[in-house]
């Protein structure tokens, strides 16, 4: 008995040790020098884009200041929550302890109401970095400020510093901004001037490739989600900076703080050198046109002129709107305008490729792993190369008179068309010209887990996800500090998404092999892939870390992993279910249409999650003709649910002394080119398929139409004598001009209620 006790305890005072000793030290054990800084974050009406609107501020300014340490100080940060709701801080790109990294009810308390936490932690690096909200949308209302941090000995020649912060910013809540989303409304790209009506295309000889795109359930190229009013950097639209003189050498540490914006950056005058990416020194380069993705951070020394200032130009990716800086005075050197993308000859080059879209972003069975399977179904479909020498050396064998010779040279003719229009299509964005200055591979013993993460989405229900899956039907990802973990990101969606890893730096693959860089965002360009590498933590191999597309709505909706060393999870943590993080990817969104015309009215009403959704509709014709439905449905993959209900309608045309309930059921599936097709049977067994479908034909006018059919076979309720057949039929078509975001004018006709026009809403 007393060997079973003292094997208990010791295998208890085994597992006690490695609890404590997975969790590095905290504290300022090396008694470091102490700087100290005080955040207070407020909700308080702000001045953006020439509009009185509610913000959160930090210390009374968006964005908040910039925080200014040394390499080798310990930080002390205490964040005062002065605002109605809880909030948490994360200090993007820091290694730091897993306590300390700021994402709520994962590594870190939330903030709440009138409360202060206290962040510490040591700086152990030096450079450009960021700290933002990790709460749902704050960040996107304007919690977010930077971080420089200087070296302990200055390695680069330069005279002064200069922080700009890029952002974008909404006047709408950001909330409303992500129900819009959500119901698949285009006003945002109308709005922008970005949409690809029917009659550009056809214009432009792109028919062929729009079909293409429906075939695929995609209604087109797609490049960024939101409209956004006003671009800033360092919270104005356009910045001067007259106090540079000439001849000085300026640092210019560019943060990418935006919500969901991504951005092409040019100088004017001399090309700048880059010297560091993510806060980590790069060999510098003299590179000039620069593409920011969300979250990264680029360093640039400039030379301030002799005569004159340096125009920064920022232009969004979309090519939707600028921001500019001006370093130094006199008359401005311009920077080069970068044109903005043709969507519609994106369209077209991607119709030329060998290119399955339309992964899933939610599957049948998310349990299951079905990503090899994945990446082999959709994106390209061969490998380009090694395609093209076989074809090489199958002509070589074989005659030159062959017909067969001949169908291979017009395949490999092809081939090489697909290259100059279709796979060039996103060549600039990448990573080649970022070599570290010292070697950053690993030993080439070490052991290595692959892991492969198909980025996936869907743009109609915006739904995001890896392999398939959101965050809320996964497990953690469970990693070997021990061990080189290595992870392909494969990009299946037409969306740019800038991968970060929470605490970690990784090399990121390029040409420069051994010299790969080191980063800790990484943007991965539509149908493309990259590959990342890290070994351990930097020496802190403990804890969940987050893993997550840095587009806030992206995040926010699914594109998210947990990184897991599979150590103890830290006990200041026990009241905080990391559920509740995982809870706020997967809310109910509601949203409602209603219409008023001369013939007839109408209501609708959506709650919706990934998986569920609740419908209530009710159509009433001014000729006493009416139809109610309320029913719940669930998502079985991203085309496909089944769905039950109630459905309410008179019994006779233009009377209704007689109303009908009758309990209904079926399928509803969106078809390739974009039908809705509904096929449903009620309790008195009468089956009734319909077919609906909308297309933007013009810059904001659209068309629409419905047909639905029911037929009776007097299987419950008796036919008139003599019939064993009824049938009955209804369709509409309208069309609607979109005023604004949430008011259009329409005009259609119903066969029950006739035509007529009014005015449709959206709440």
């Amino acid at each position: 008995m007393n060997k079973v006790l003292l094997t208990f305890l010791a295998m208890f005072a085994l597992f006690n040790v490695k609890a404590q000793t997975a969790r590095p030290e905290e504290g300022n054990v090396n008694n470091l020098p102490v700087h100290e800084y005080t955040l207070t974050l407020k909700e308080e009406m702000v001045n953006k884009a020439g509009k009185q609107v509610k913000g959160m501020t930090i210390n009374g300014s968006i964005p908040g200041p910039t925080l200014e340490f040394t390499e080798g100080e310990y930080a002390v940060i205490y964040v005062k929550n002065e605002m109605s709701v809880e909030t948490s801080i994360h200090w993007h790109g820091m290694l730091l302890p897993n306590f300390m990294d700021g994402v709520p009810y994962l590594t870190t308390p939330p903030i709440k109401p009138g409360t202060t936490f206290k962040y510490e932690f040591p700086i152990k690096q030096s450079g450009t970095y960021w700290y933002h909200s990790h709460t749902m949308f704050q960040e996107q209302s304007g919690v977010f400020g930077s971080l420089l941090i200087n070296p302990k000995e200055k390695t680069l020649d330069y005279d002064k510093d200069l922080v700009l912060m890029l952002s974008d910013w909404t006047n709408e809540k950001p909330k409303n901004v992500m129900r819009n989303l959500k119901r698949g409304n285009e006003w945002y790209q109308m709005k922008k001037g970005t949409s690809t009506p029917l009659n550009q295309v056809i214009g432009r000889g792109a028919f062929g490739a729009q079909l293409d795109f429906w075939r695929q359930r995609m209604e087109g190229a797609d490049i960024a989600d939101v409209y956004y009013p006003a671009f800033l950097i360092n919270g104005e639209e356009s910045v001067e900076y007259p106090q540079f003189k000439p001849g000085e050498k300026v640092r210019l540490r560019i943060i990418n703080g935006s919500a969901s914006s991504q951005f092409w950056m040019t100088f004017g005058g001399e090309t700048p050198m880059l010297v560091s990416a993510d806060g980590q020194n790069v060999v510098p380069i003299a590179h000039n046109k620069t593409f920011i993705a969300t979250a990264e951070t680029y360093d640039f020394i400039v030379t301030v002129p002799q005569n004159g200032k340096i125009e920064l130009r920022v232009m969004t990716q979309d090519g939707s709107g600028t921001t500019t800086a001006y370093i130094g005075k006199g008359k401005t050197l311009p920077a080069e305008v970068v044109p903005k993308p043709d969507k519609i000859k994106m369209m077209q080059q991607m119709a030329k490729m060998d290119m399955k879209m339309g992964a899933h972003a939610l599957k049948f069975k998310p349990k299951k792993d079905e990503r090899y399977e994945m990446k082999e179904e959709y994106g390209m479909q061969m490998d380009m190369d090694k395609s093209k020498m076989k074809m090489d050396d199958d002509k070589m064998n074989m005659p030159k008179d062959s017909m067969k010779y001949e169908k291979m040279k017009h395949s490999q003719g092809k081939m090489d068309d697909m290259e100059m229009n279709g796979m060039d299509m996103f060549s600039e964005y990448n990573y080649d010209y970022l070599k570290a200055p010292e070697k950053t591979s690993y030993d080439q013993n070490l052991p290595v887990r692959e892991i492969l993460l198909n980025l996936t989405g869907n743009m109609n229900r915006y739904i995001w996800s890896m392999n398939g899956v959101p965050l809320s039907e996964t497990d953690k990802i469970k990693i070997n500090g021990d061990e080189v973990t290595r992870i392909t990101y494969n990009n299946l969606t037409m969306m740019h998404h800038p991968m970060h890893l929470h605490g970690h730096f990784f090399r990121v693959i390029n040409e420069n092999g051994e010299y790969s860089p080191l980063k800790h965002t990484v943007n991965v360009p539509p149908m493309q892939k990259v590959t990342i590498e890290f070994y351990g933590n930097n020496g802190d191999e403990y804890g969940d870390w987050f893993l997550h597309c840095h587009i806030l709505y992206h995040m926010n909706a699914g594109m998210d992993r947990i990184i897991s060393y599979d150590t103890p999870r830290d006990p200041r943590m026990e009241e905080y279910p990391v559920s509740k993080l995982i809870k706020e990817t997967d809310p109910f969104y509601t949203w409602s249409l209603a219409e008023a015309a001369s013939h007839m009215a109408s209501f609708d009403f959506v709650a919706s999650n990934i998986r569920n959704q609740f419908n209530v509709s009710a159509e009433y014709g001014w000729n006493q003709n009416l139809e109610a439905e309320v029913t719940y449905e669930r998502y079985l993959h991203d085309y496909l649910r089944v769905f039950g209900g109630v459905n309410v309608e008179n019994e006779m045309e233009d009377n209704l002394d007689e109303i009908s309930t009758t309990a209904i059921a079926g399928i509803r599936y969106l078809t390739p080119y974009l039908f809705n097709l509904d096929v449903r049977i009620d309790n008195k067994l009468r089956p009734q398929i319909s077919l609906s479908r909308e297309i933007l034909i013009f810059p904001r006018t659209a068309i629409f139409g419905e047909y639905e059919y029911q037929a009776d076979f007097g299987w419950v309720d008796a036919l008139p004598a003599g019939d064993n057949f009824a049938k009955e039929v209804t369709w509409n078509a309208g069309v609607e001009y979109y005023l604004s975001r949430n008011f259009s004018l329409m005009a259609s006709y119903d066969n029950r209620f006739g035509a007529g026009g009014g005015l449709s809403a959206r709440f």
